[in-house]
């Protein structure tokens, strides 16, 4: 059967993938939120993992991850609050997270539980690409996992090719070289990376992260690109709101 992902990367439309971290606001909110999120029409979710040291994330995800971990939030609670996740969404699911918990899980046994409930990918923003494509390459495919991977304004285009060869899904195209949540609104410096990017005519699809907070700068965001992803303005949302006005967030990025 063809990943989620990809199924959904075949729509005819532009894509808006949520983050959230997993235990936040409350340590059971989880389900809730993915359900919500997809009822309100959004078309992937990044379940963020957290983790005590989250280099890429702002001030706003990083409050969120600390909050989340206060609350309980492990590796083994998150996998036992989406064991049943399949029974009521069928959007894409990717857990986001950082490499140190994977490992001490063990890898395999990460991937198997993914596969089991019915995780989609993997984002691993400290995971090498070279490392993954010699350690951990084979062992993701086993499972069906598609591994997504960032490139910067920075990254080479010999990387960016490397990067697109080894993938089969979507490419995370950071909107800047800075932590999440950090920026408001697109220049035209990052409109000519965006633009840049789709004029190389990659394999995968590329979505845009980092810096998206409202309809206008999903729009930017996805002139050049396939979607777009929100993090910072969602977890702000779910801070001030709670969880049970994720709809009119959600058709405020849309609409």
């Amino acid at each position: 059967m063809m990943n989620r992902i990809n199924q959904k990367l075949q729509e005819d439309k532009k894509l808006l993938s949520i983050y959230f971290t997993a235990g936040y606001p409350e340590l059971d909110n989880t389900v809730t939120i993915i359900q919500n999120l997809e009822e309100s029409g959004v078309d992937m979710i990044e379940i963020g993992l957290p983790f005590s040291d989250p280099i890429a994330d702002g001030p706003t995800i990083q409050a969120s991850s600390t909050q989340a971990l206060k609350n309980g939030m492990t590796t083994d609670v998150l996998f036992k609050q989406l064991k049943d996740i399949r029974k009521s969404v069928n959007i894409p699911l990717i857990i986001m997270g950082y490499f140190n918990p994977i490992l001490q899980y063990g890898v395999e046994a990460f991937c198997k539980k993914c596969a089991e409930i019915g995780v989609d990918g993997l984002i691993i923003p400290d995971l090498p690409v070279d490392v993954y494509y010699e350690a951990y390459k084979t062992t993701f495919e086993k499972y069906g996992l598609i591994n997504v991977f960032l490139i910067t304004p920075q990254t080479s285009d010999k990387r960016i090719n490397f990067i697109d060869s080894i993938s089969n899904g979507f490419i995370y195209m950071v909107s800047s070289a800075s932590v999440t949540g950090s920026s408001s609104g697109f220049g035209d410096e990052q409109t000519q990376y965006f633009k840049r990017i789709a004029d190389m005519n990659l394999t995968n699809p590329q979505i845009v992260g980092f810096g998206i907070s409202d309809n206008k700068t999903f729009l930017q965001a996805t002139q050049f690109s396939k979607g777009a992803i929100i993090g910072s303005a969602f977890i702000k949302h779910l801070t001030n709101k709670a969880v049970n006005k994720i709809r009119s967030f959600v058709k405020s990025i849309r609409d």
